[in-house]
């Protein structure tokens, strides 16, 4: 068997050894395959989002300024409870729309939300509901 030894110490194994090159073609095509798998399926079809439902309290804000990720405050951006819903996670909440999870907040513990709104009055307006939001993994 043919090895190269570099500056001494490291010793090199050539990349196809006497026997190996039928295995390599197999190996290629397993590696292909399991790389197109996880982009889509065999179809082509890119993998649904799994996503589950729970029932939280929605309460509605308005402050100024940037969320937990950094990002300012506009509709669409959520507060909630990292342990139950992690930052950066997708949402679906009923009557408000598309979200991200991108604010903690001091009083949102377990299965409440609060959900931004752009004026006081709308924030009012919406109060405290309970829903059944959608969270997409």
């Amino acid at each position: 068997m043919a090895t190269k030894w570099l500056r001494g110490c490291v010793r090199v194994l050539p990349l196809v050894l006497r026997g190996t090159r039928r295995w390599g073609l197999l190996f290629g095509a397993v590696l292909v395959g399991i790389v197109l798998g996880a982009v889509g399926s065999a179809h082509g079809q890119p993998q649904a989002q799994q996503a589950y439902r729970i029932k939280v309290d929605a309460v509605a804000y308005y402050l100024p300024g940037k969320t937990a990720l950094g990002v300012p405050v506009r509709m669409g951006v959520v507060a909630v409870d990292p342990r139950l819903i992690p930052l950066g996670t997708r949402l679906h909440v009923p009557g408000y729309g598309p979200s991200l999870a991108a604010d903690v907040g001091t009083a949102i513990k377990g299965r409440i939300i609060d959900l931004w709104f752009p004026t006081t009055a709308e924030a009012r307006d919406w109060g405290r509901r309970s829903v059944t939001i959608t969270v997409y993994r």
